[in-house]
């Protein structure tokens, strides 16, 4: 089952991958733990920005399929996924550095361009929109499930949409923390997630580049 979300949010920190007990082969970092008082066990692979679980019966070593089957059912299964599901989030918790940089970002924003978000829509006081001088906006934040990006998962996160240059933006997408723009053309604007997993550098540049397309429009 891929949970490979988590890394959308969160910045594995190396380090801390020995003592929660993945061992390096060819590329790729491995972890055994064991569910159901040790009658399975679950290894997870950490490879780039994958993060993958299979479950496996411990007597015979053969994989327990059913894990993977997104439409079974059953208390048996539920239970196989929920304490998967919390060695995952241990993971997390124990061996990522995870925040949003919502307000990072803001800052950002107004001590570089000398501007205040503001939030037009009351039924999503989250969503804060700022705007050159001209009453256009070149950055949206907004609070967004991963499914709208075409990720697996409902978690929400905090992304922004930032305009940009057509002919680069097929080059700049890599769906990993830039995306084709949600709610917005595709052809002139981009999602960006605000996680610790963006770059910071490349995000504070598409917001330069935002502010500069749209503040020359008259």
């Amino acid at each position: 089952m891929d949970y490979s979300y988590i890394l959308k949010t969160s910045k594995v920190l190396p380090e801390k991958l020995a003592e929660f007990g993945f061992e390096e082969k060819n590329g790729s970092y491995f972890c055994r733990k064991n569910i159901l008082n040790g009658d399975f066990y679950s290894i997870i692979e950490l490879k780039g920005n994958f993060l993958t679980a299979k479950v496996f019966e411990s007597g015979s070593d053969e994989r327990y399929v059913l894990f993977d089957v997104e439409n079974a059912n059953g208390s048996f299964v539920g239970e196989i996924r929920n304490q998967v599901r919390k060695i995952i989030e241990l993971f997390r918790s124990q061996c990522c550095k995870t925040s949003d940089t919502k307000k990072k970002y803001m800052d950002f924003i107004q001590n570089k361009f000398g501007c205040k978000g503001d939030n037009p829509w009351s039924d999503t006081p989250e969503n804060t929109v700022f705007r050159c001088k001209n009453k256009k906006w070149f950055a949206l934040i907004i609070k967004i499930k991963f499914s709208r990006l075409g990720l697996s998962g409902d978690e929400e996160v905090f992304a922004v949409n930032l305009k940009a240059n057509p002919k680069i933006i097929p080059e700049i997408t890599d769906k990993i923390t830039v995306f084709p723009a949600w709610h917005m053309n595709k052809k002139y604007w981009i999602t960006v997630l605000l996680t610790e997993a963006a770059d910071w550098e490349k995000l504070c540049a598409l917001t330069e580049q935002s502010f500069e397309l749209v503040n020359s429009k008259k």
